[in-house]
């Protein structure tokens, strides 16, 4: 280890920056936000330096740097473009066993400032002992994302009751662990979930019965685990998958998002497979209120969004009658993702006015639709879970007046690196899918929006997502010209 990681008191304390441009100016903004002293020593200030003067934010002294400058002060940082003076204020300040930093040169450094993710007072500092800042960034944005702004006035909720937990419980190590339980309980859920007066009062509560009084009451989180690739779950999926002790799942999830999902947490298939399912959907209802009522954080995991196609609506409906508490979080649906990834717009002022979303699940070697409707000009169709029933979906929408030769495609594992498009026709779909094998999750999008994608495809499995697959094929997909019976 390089350099001590260290969080410094500078409120009030007299800090010395050498130099007058943007980069001091951020130093200085670091600063400022910490309540140092600030001087500045400059022959001449950018703008926004300037500003702070007027202001009386900052000390200028309008000279060249002098050596007594960095007497008294607590920390000091050198950002000029003259590398003698740089080096001679961290001479100096080596002499004088004053912490500071020269910017951009961490060999005359004797601290370097991190990268900071900032809920104050809640603060993460990331550094990599100054060879890479760009690095540091990169973790600092993965880090933000992980961390709700809600958790900084979490942070100043719970320093407000130190002094009273401390009173309450005298001995540091049950101390810690009231702390610990309380902090990865329901406080935090109520308060990041926007529900703060709520949240004082279980503090409260919890305060007054102290450690032996636990928290029975189990919760269910419905999350929708999206398409497929873990970079589009949201923030709150991401934190929730980590707070839960139980995990109830289907097929569709897919096993990289279950990666991310909390080490120690119990998993339960729920399946939903085709033609197999491990669990019915009324044995689901009641296993999640169960496992509730045990006292767990349940998370309920779904692929796509829980409100689409995925009996979401179902479940909450039993928490419901139970008395369970429970949170819903939006995933992006397969139609969304799918089709964005396989460069097919779902509407285009051009092609498709209107969108509609539709279950392609036989039932009884059927599927009772409104073929009518769904079969209309200018419009896209999306059938979710239709792979077995593709031949009817087809022979349907053309018994009810949509062309033959009207575009489709199947996107195949959407999103993910095994993903595959194929095009065709109403016509040529369902023979594509018997010459090249096509698994579910697949995805059927019929419309003249279709057309669009050999023209729009940018994402190449296998590869980064980067513009070079703006100009690249599928290198693994089985791309079917619209009119050529369905033949590469």
């Amino acid at each position: 280890m390089d350099f001590f990681p260290i969080f410094m008191r500078l409120e009030g304390r007299p800090c010395l920056v050498v130099g007058g441009g943007p980069i001091a100016y951020r130093k200085v903004s670091l600063l400022r936000k910490a309540h140092a002293r600030v001087t500045v020593v400059s022959p001449a200030l950018c703008g926004e330096l300037q500003a702070l003067k007027g202001q009386d934010a900052i000390e200028h002294l309008a000279r060249g740097f002098e050596d007594d400058d960095v007497v008294d002060r607590v920390l000091v940082i050198a950002a000029t473009d003259d590398q003698q003076v740089n080096r001679r204020v961290s001479e100096l300040c080596m002499q004088r066993s004053i912490p500071v930093n020269v910017v951009d040169q961490p060999e005359l450094c004797g601290f370097i400032t991190p990268s900071m993710v900032d809920r104050s007072p809640l603060q993460v500092a990331i550094s990599t002992g100054g060879s890479s800042p760009v690095l540091a960034r990169l973790f600092r944005s993965r880090i933000e994302s992980f961390i709700p702004a809600a958790y900084g006035r979490l942070a100043a909720l719970v320093e407000g009751y130190r002094l009273r937990v401390k009173e309450r419980i005298a001995d540091g190590e049950l101390r810690r662990r009231f702390w610990e339980r309380l902090l990865e309980g329901p406080v935090t859920e109520l308060f990041l979930s926007g529900r703060e007066d709520a949240a004082r009062e279980a503090l409260d509560r919890a305060v007054e019965t102290g450690l032996d009084q636990r928290d029975s009451g189990g919760e269910v989180f419905l999350v929708g685990a999206g398409p497929g690739d873990p970079d589009l779950l949201t923030f709150r999926a991401l934190r929730l998958m980590q707070l839960a002790d139980v995990v109830v799942h289907d097929n569709l999830v897919s096993p990289a998002i279950l990666e991310l999902v909390r080490r120690d947490a119990e998993m339960i298939y729920a399946g939903k497979k085709r033609n197999q399912h491990t669990l019915p959907q009324e044995d689901i209802n009641r296993l999640l209120v169960r496992l509730a009522k045990e006292g767990k954080r349940v998370l309920r995991l779904k692929g796509g969004d829980p409100f689409i196609f995925g009996r979401g609506g179902e479940e909450i409906d039993t928490l419901m009658q139970e008395g369970i508490p429970f949170q819903v979080v939006p995933g992006i649906t397969a139609a969304a993702g799918c089709a964005a990834f396989a460069g097919i717009p779902l509407t285009h002022r051009d092609y498709a006015q209107a969108l509609v979303f539709a279950t392609g699940h036989l039932r009884d070697g059927t599927i009772d639709l409104n073929w009518n409707m769904l079969a209309q000009p200018r419009q896209t169709v999306v059938f979710y879970m239709g792979l077995l029933g593709l031949p009817v979906i087809c022979r349907e929408m053309i018994d009810h007046g949509m062309p033959s030769n009207t575009p489709a495609a199947l996107v195949e594992q959407g999103t993910t690196q095994n993903q595959r498009v194929m095009v065709g026709t109403l016509e040529t779909l369902p023979e594509i899918v018997k010459d090249h094998d096509v698994q579910p999750p697949t995805l059927i999008i019929v419309g003249e929006v279709v057309t669009l994608h050999e023209r729009l495809q940018w994402f190449k499995p296998g590869t980064d997502h980067t513009a070079e697959s703006l100009f690249s094929t599928h290198g693994q997909v089985h791309h079917h010209r619209v009119g050529t019976g369905g033949k590469p």
